[in-house]
């Protein structure tokens, strides 16, 4: 198997341990829930970062057969399937997992209403960190209108997320894939800012995790969802 079959296997039994530990309520995707979850985050970081083989916990893991037998047998395959034919498999299974409650079917849908509330998060998230940033006294002049520009994008992402909701309410594939579309270009928008202005994002992070929910929706969307 590729290496996104590996590593979506370890992102999932991340996620597991997170959606079992958690409150009704979804965690952030950026926090962990306890020892088990941050020692698998720690090796999907080593796994990004280093060539195969993978050493963890004093174990080398050189197959997907490796990591397998140190799996849970409840990692769903279905979700599993779904994200692996995204551009960004482990950053779907990541984000969409705290969204699916346990009675939920797994299938394309319902995986990408999961996303659209992470993307929603997400934004929120990052709305909240541009706005306190512009309201920052110390925040350089120069960098205020380029905040006001996230801000906006933001807001747009939102006003889609309500839309693209509404379309599946409504079984209007087509609004569907425009509103999901648009949020392609959207999520642009902050970071082309500040590139042209020649500065650095202080929310590059934030804003690259977002642009890969953003175009794992629209995957799922136009490419798996039929009314």
């Amino acid at each position: 198997m590729g290496i996104n079959h590996f590593i979506i296997a370890l992102i999932s039994l991340t996620c597991l341990f997170s959606f079992s530990a958690s409150t009704n309520s979804p965690l952030p995707l950026s926090n962990a829930s306890g020892p088990a979850s941050s020692e698998l985050h720690d090796m999907i970081e080593v796994m990004f970062e280093s060539p195969s083989p993978f050493a963890f916990d004093g174990t080398t893991l050189e197959s997907i057969d490796d990591v397998l037998s140190i799996l849970p047998s409840s990692v769903d395959p279905a979700l599993q399937k779904i994200c692996g034919n995204t551009d960004h498999p482990v950053e779907c299974i990541k984000a969409t997992i705290p969204f699916l409650d346990e009675k939920t079917p797994i299938e394309p849908l319902s995986v990408l209403k999961a996303g659209i509330e992470a993307m929603d998060n997400q934004t929120k998230d990052a709305l909240a960190e541009v706005t306190k940033l512009s309201m920052d006294p110390t925040t350089p002049k120069n960098v205020v209108p380029i905040l006001q520009k996230c801000i906006d994008v933001y807001n747009n992402i939102l006003n889609s997320d309500q839309k693209s909701l509404e379309a599946i309410s409504n079984r209007n594939l087509v609004q569907l894939s425009i509103e999901l579309g648009a949020n392609v270009e959207n999520v642009l928008g902050c970071d082309n800012a500040f590139k042209q202005a020649k500065l650095e994002s202080p929310i590059k992070k934030m804003d690259a995790m977002l642009a890969k929910i953003v175009s794992n929706t629209l995957t799922i969307g136009v490419d798996m969802v039929h009314f």
